[in-house]
């Protein structure tokens, strides 16, 4: 049972925000930095970033092995057990919490850093000891363990983009072995130089609207070049049935199929037939047929050929009556923290009634035809969705979840 979740996003610092943001239609690409181009100038000259607050409100003791992911992390796995109704100094004495974080990589500020003093120093000694725990790759699931005093499963999925929802599918399988009662679950990343030069060098990054940045990523779109990267982190509190019902918890939705798989087949290039698999086994797991779903909240981040293939990949499941849509054309590409956070937002569009849309999306590729896309509000009542997220590598994760209606 999902019973509380938590975003920071770069259209809102709180689910609320990230909602009429949605609402709205704002769009959060903007023109970064010069400091932007220091290792080389980048084709993409765009992204979406998030104006962190507050981070003082984490003791020091704590906060000096936090970069930036792991303070939205902390920030959000606070709202997210506020709106749980859980009590964090509870969590300390009960083993049966655990918590599992997802991220690309370290923090790619510490990583850079370091590297930086390492190289024009020549001298370990130079580094800090709080450094080597900003930089590994599970920074964010000890950060958040070590705040909240988490004496349960500590784990962190590490798969690029799918490593949000991948988070959220290991704490469902925590749970339904019976291992773990509940489990902090998502992911959160960095905007940095350094993380779009990787997506810049394979030609997948947007770059043909540097000089108007709010018209891309164009998920889906005619004109669409590329992903715009963001940042942030989004937090889901995952419960057993028995022990949400035991404390009285809120349901505000429950997962009920998931699945990961690999394509084994090429490791940057999407493939529609292991996404079609990864969305059909996630039914299955779920006992749902794809008549039952009632939206799909799509992976799509904009780049021409990965679109493409999910497009064909859902009309190969649902056809072309479900409604899809995109968030990403309003925050960009939050990486591995877009999983938790999208999922967070499409459970929002079904307990409101409505559908917030692809954004920019203004011409359907014909390379994108044959699904229902979204291009405005619309009201509309479901039940069930399935929620998607793919990586490099062929890495396809799905979630279908059922959201019971007030």
């Amino acid at each position: 049972m999902i019973t509380g979740y938590g975003v920071v996003s770069p259209i809102g610092y709180s689910v609320q925000e990230m909602m009429r943001a949605l609402d709205a239609g704002v769009c959060a690409t903007c023109a970064m930095p010069p400091s932007w181009n220091r290792f080389g100038r980048l084709r993409c000259q765009v992204g979406c970033p998030v104006e962190l607050r507050d981070p003082k409100a984490i003791p020091r003791s704590l906060r000096r092995t936090m970069s930036p992911m792991s303070i939205y992390a902390v920030q959000a796995s606070t709202q997210a057990l506020q709106h749980a109704g859980i009590d964090p100094a509870s969590i300390p004495q009960n083993p049966r919490i655990g918590c599992i974080m997802g991220s690309t990589t370290g923090s790619p500020q510490a990583i850079t850093q370091t590297y930086e003093t390492l190289l024009a120093k020549n001298e370990y000694v130079m580094l800090g000891a709080s450094e080597f725990f900003r930089c590994i790759s599970h920074t964010v699931a000890l950060n958040v363990a070590q705040f909240f005093g988490i004496k349960g499963v500590v784990s962190a999925t590490c798969a690029a983009c799918a490593s949000g929802l991948q988070a959220v599918g290991a704490a469902y399988d925590q749970i339904r072995l019976g291992r773990q009662d509940v489990v902090l679950c998502g992911g959160a990343e960095e905007l940095h130089e350094t993380v779009v030069g990787s997506f810049d060098i394979l030609y997948a990054a947007s770059s043909g609207f540097n000089d108007s940045p709010s018209q891309t990523p164009r998920p889906f779109d005619a004109r669409r070049d590329g992903l715009v990267c963001g940042e942030g982190a989004g937090v889901v509190v995952l419960e057993s049935r028995d022990h949400a019902l035991a404390r009285g918890a809120n349901i505000l939705a429950e997962v009920v199929g998931y699945h990961t798989c690999s394509s084994g087949i090429h490791v940057s290039q999407s493939d529609d037939s292991s996404m079609t698999h990864c969305m059909k086994t996630a039914l299955d797991c779920a006992s749902l047929s794809p008549a039952d779903i009632g939206y799909v909240n799509a992976h799509a981040t904009g780049t021409p050929q990965g679109d493409a293939a999910e497009a064909r990949a859902i009309h190969a499941v649902f056809g072309s009556d479900i409604p899809v849509s995109s968030l990403k054309g309003n925050m960009g590409h939050t990486l591995g923290a877009s999983g938790p956070i999208e999922l967070a937002a499409t459970i929002e569009m079904a307990r409101s009634g409505t559908i917030y849309p692809t954004h920019n999306l203004a011409e359907i590729d014909p390379a994108c035809a044959g699904i229902a896309h979204v291009q405005k509000n619309t009201p509309k009542q479901f039940t069930h969705f399935l929620k998607n997220s793919f990586a490099f590598g062929g890495i396809n994760s799905a979630i279908a979840c059922t959201v019971p209606h007030m």
